[in-house]
């Protein structure tokens, strides 16, 4: 059976150092349960996530803006090099099953419409306020309802 692949997403820099806790809690979350972390690669919400998970013994993935491998935080397991930009950002929605959001800027908020484009979900922790954002209170409550979403399937949207 395949792992869950759960996307974190949020801001590369300029975080608050509370996002940078809830990051770390949903990695290390993430990883404890078996999940496969997915994100952008590089560094504030990402690479603490990442951290989280690898300290839990978590798989991480980094889906690059670059086409340079080097540019992945010293967490992601698995650099994918994209040179894709930004556009990498409907990359990481694809593969996830679901997303959970903590804060985040402009980048944040074009994952969230990728998801909610897509209809997977997005789970929410002082991110945007819009419709079809999950709005949750904790990391554990995140890493719940992700993790609850149906078994892994190709067909999935």
């Amino acid at each position: 059976m395949r792992r869950k692949i759960i996307g974190v997403i949020g801001a590369g820099a300029d975080v608050e150092p509370q996002h940078l806790e809830f990051a770390y809690s949903i990695g290390r979350l993430l990883a404890e349960n078996g999940a496969i972390l997915i994100c952008g690669g590089l560094g504030g919400i990402m690479e603490t996530a990442c951290h989280g998970a690898c300290d839990a013994g978590g798989i991480t993935v980094g889906v690059l803006p670059s086409e340079n491998i080097a540019t992945a935080n010293q967490f992601v397991a698995i650099p994918v090099a994209t040179g894709l930009g930004q556009a990498r950002n409907k990359i990481i929605v694809s593969t996830a099953q679901a997303l959970i959001a903590i804060s985040g800027k402009y980048g944040t908020l074009s994952e969230i419409a990728f998801a909610l484009d897509s209809g997977k979900r997005v789970y929410g922790l002082d991110t945007w306020d819009i419709e079809g954002i999950i709005k949750v209170e904790t990391p554990e409550m995140a890493v719940r309802l992700a993790l609850s979403e149906g078994p892994w399937s190709p067909e999935e949207p």
